[in-house]
């Protein structure tokens, strides 16, 4: 009698917008509302979470900490705009393959998957190490190699603790991209005393050494609880229902101002006249208060509801960069301004599988995920390079503070954006402020 009563009372998050589902949708909600059913929550799925937590600490530090590996190539004379497009395409990637990488995990497997990606990471971070001096090098070998085993870890990580999960989804999913928080918090002050000790280039290799020692042993644990469905290469009918567009839309927007902090925290304290190691300590706080939100937000996902906190860390990263960003002209105000967004931009990542989980269901996480985070792409690839030129254009990185203020207003115009469409689902879906969606 429970599991009739589970399967016929469908999520909060699963009330329409004024569209009717296709009868496709309700196939693949019933399955997943039936699969739901007999999840442990728990048991092997938390070996399967820390296992996935171990590549996340590696392809989410990897992204997280460009910005320092960022500062010291532009020492060597590499413009910072032309640094960023490299930096961003290693997570654009992500966007670029997400839909093949979703087809990936059903054909081939989940562990193989996890195994192609973290090798490529490694490998790409290796031979980055024999290119520091070209920059079509490092658009090879860490924007496209590099990328491409990130995207394949992170369609890994997004789509397989879904299936151990439902009512702790939100804290599996949390604690996944918390090790991502962790890593970019350790790696920024390792790479950081790397780079001061045995030079850029050699701090790409051992950086790449680093994640195939660690990555390789964790990609063993990682495994299907049950096989994933086949399913069509793209479901398009899933765009006739307003949510999708709307949870499509606002990781479209709100993925450009997700790498500003991280990529130009380094350069502004190098504007405020602060040594090296004063950036360096900043992304590591950033990231670790981005490890923060990943878990909090995961919990809260549980507690308030998903598009609640999505709602949340949009607000938060937004009112970061409109008010405490253009204020930090000292290190303290800079440090409040860390610690919020960092809060905010860590949450978005925890918090959007399980949004995607639980809107439209756990049987088909993997393909509507793959064509959310196909959306990314503009913000991924092109969100830093253009704060980037702006910063250009406004004087470059030695024209004083005054000259990021153009590229932050950028970056928080389009986190206000992508608030304004969480609030619009949120309210759609329950214009009750007390129930949990």
């Amino acid at each position: 009698m429970q599991t009739q009563t589970q399967i016929q009372q469908p999520a909060a998050e699963s009330v329409d917008l004024d569209a009717s589902p296709a009868p496709e949708q309700d196939v693949a909600m019933q399955a997943s509302l039936i699969a739901d059913t007999t999840v442990p929550d728990g048991g092997y799925g938390w070996v399967v979470v820390l296992a996935c937590a171990v590549h996340t600490w590696w392809f989410v530090g990897a992204s997280y900490t460009w910005g320092v590996m960022q500062a010291a190539l532009v020492k060597k004379g590499c413009a910072a705009s032309t640094l960023a497009f490299v930096g961003s395409l290693c997570p654009a990637c992500i966007a670029i393959f997400a839909i093949p990488n979703a087809s990936a995990i059903r054909l081939i497997g989940a562990r193989l998957t996890a195994l192609l990606g973290i090798s490529l990471l490694g490998l790409g971070s290796i031979l980055s190490g024999f290119t520091v001096d070209s920059i079509p090098g490092l658009f090879i070998t860490w924007g496209l190699a590099a990328g491409i085993g990130t995207s394949l870890c992170f369609m890994v990580v997004s789509v397989i603790p879904a299936q151990y999960f439902k009512e702790k989804r939100g804290i599996a999913n949390g604690i996944v991209y918390a090790g991502g928080g962790l890593g970019g918090t350790v790696m920024s002050f390792i790479l950081n005393t790397l780079i001061e000790c045995v030079g850029i280039a050699w701090t790409f290799r051992i950086f790449g050494f680093m994640i195939l020692g660690t990555g390789l042993p964790a990609t063993y644990l990682i495994k299907e609880r049950i096989p994933i469905r086949a399913t069509k290469f793209v479901e398009w009918h899933l765009f006739r229902d307003v949510r999708f567009i709307l949870v499509f839309l606002i990781g479209l927007i709100g993925t450009f101002p997700l790498f500003v902090p991280a990529f130009f925290l380094p350069l502004y304290t190098n504007s405020l006249g602060l040594p090296s190691s004063a950036g360096a300590g900043l992304v590591a706080a950033f990231n670790f208060c981005s490890t923060i939100g990943r878990l909090s937000c995961g919990y809260a996902c549980d507690k308030l509801g998903t598009l609640s906190t999505l709602f949340l860390t949009q607000l938060l990263s937004a009112l970061s960069l409109f008010i405490i960003w253009p204020l930090s002209s000292s290190i303290g105000p800079l440090v409040a301004f860390v610690a919020v967004n960092g809060i905010a931009n860590g949450g978005f990542f925890s918090t959007m599988p399980t949004v995607v989980g639980n809107v439209f269901g756990s049987a088909r996480v993997s393909i509507a995920m793959g064509m959310i985070v196909s959306g990314w792409i503009g913000g991924y690839l092109l969100g830093a390079p253009i704060a980037g030129y702006m910063l250009s254009a406004y004087g470059g990185e030695s024209s004083g503070i005054a000259a990021y203020r153009p590229a932050i207003f950028y970056a928080a115009s389009m986190a206000m954006a992508a608030t304004i469409l969480a609030a619009y689902v949120r309210l759609n879906v329950d214009r009750s402020l007390k129930k949990t969606v």
